[in-house]
């Protein structure tokens, strides 16, 4: 028995559809958006944020400066930044069994004016991708590569007080 072309066009439309769709919503995907930092920065200030309890966010950051040749201070949230490059952050977890981050802002701003930003973000939390578990390292390190992609990567020591 022959099918026709158009039975075989409704079958394949009314299977391969939804299992197209079923198949997207399962894959994660990435958002990385930057708007890099201008060159001459020498030193930055990181305003501290007691609200981000992600382990090593801060520790992952700073060495994304120090690697670039950029020292790091800690000021409080309430310091006056006076002519520094001020540093903020959010960064957000995720539960899916275990906890993950989710989502990663960085603004860095002199004086007031924005001077760079970064935006790390796991559309639909992730999905069932298995790299939403990945550590915060391998998340914000390439992030942070290309906000300061003005600057070179330092080979010998660390900018790090």
């Amino acid at each position: 028995m022959r099918r026709s072309p158009r039975r075989l066009s409704f079958l394949h439309a009314y299977f391969m559809l939804p299992l197209s769709a079923l198949l997207l919503s399962l894959v994660g995907c990435t958002s990385v958006t930057v708007d890099p930092l201008p060159a001459g920065v020498k030193e930055v200030a990181i305003r501290d944020n007691p609200k981000v309890t992600v382990p090593e966010f801060v520790d992952v950051m700073r060495d994304g400066f120090h690697r670039h040749g950029i020292r790091t201070k800690i000021i409080s949230e309430q310091a006056q930044a006076g002519d520094d490059y001020v540093v903020s952050y959010v960064a957000l977890r995720s539960w899916d069994i275990g906890t993950y981050l989710s989502k990663a802002e960085i603004w860095v701003s002199h004086k007031g004016d924005p001077a760079g930003h970064a935006e790390y973000h796991l559309r639909n939390k992730g999905g069932l991708a298995l790299n939403k578990w990945a550590g915060v390292e391998s998340k914000i390190a390439p992030v942070m590569d290309e906000l300061l992609v003005r600057y070179p990567l330092v080979t010998t020591g660390t900018a790090r007080p």
